[in-house]
């Protein structure tokens, strides 16, 4: 079934998106914890991509406010494009150093297809800007 982008999502199409956004929000909040707290294995992660671990908290702390801003309702745009900005760089980190394609590389996207697809589903701004069908 292709949405109407004119009528407003239906109540199944909203809840479907707001769990993907769930999902999304869960994993970069644990994300972004993992760095501010930053043990270990998260330090060695991000020696093998490159980065200095200095930048562990720095990183954290920007992932946690793109996360806040993806979460909240009128800041939700604003904050898809700039997760796109950082999981771009992820994923442009994992292709750099030879990392699994599927399970490593791809991951960022994954994250952003279930972050542009929730958003996608419950708001038809998103969805007259990217229509599946043209009329």
């Amino acid at each position: 079934m292709v949405m109407n982008v004119s009528e407003p999502p239906s109540k199944r199409a909203v809840w479907t998106g707001r769990a993907m956004s769930a999902l999304v929000i869960l994993f970069l909040a644990m994300d972004a914890v993992m760095k501010l707290v930053d043990p270990t294995f998260v330090a060695d992660a991000n020696k093998q991509l490159g980065f200095p671990t200095n930048l562990d908290r720095p990183l954290g702390l920007l992932l946690l406010a793109i996360t806040v801003l993806y979460a909240l309702p009128a800041t939700t745009f604003t904050g898809l494009v700039l997760m796109t900005g950082y999981l771009g760089g992820a994923v442009a980190s994992h292709l750099r150093i030879g990392s699994p394609l599927f399970s490593h590389v791809l991951f960022g996207v994954y994250i952003e297809a279930l972050a542009w697809g929730g958003v996608w589903l419950r708001d038809c701004r998103l969805r007259r800007l990217f229509p599946l069908k043209q009329c």
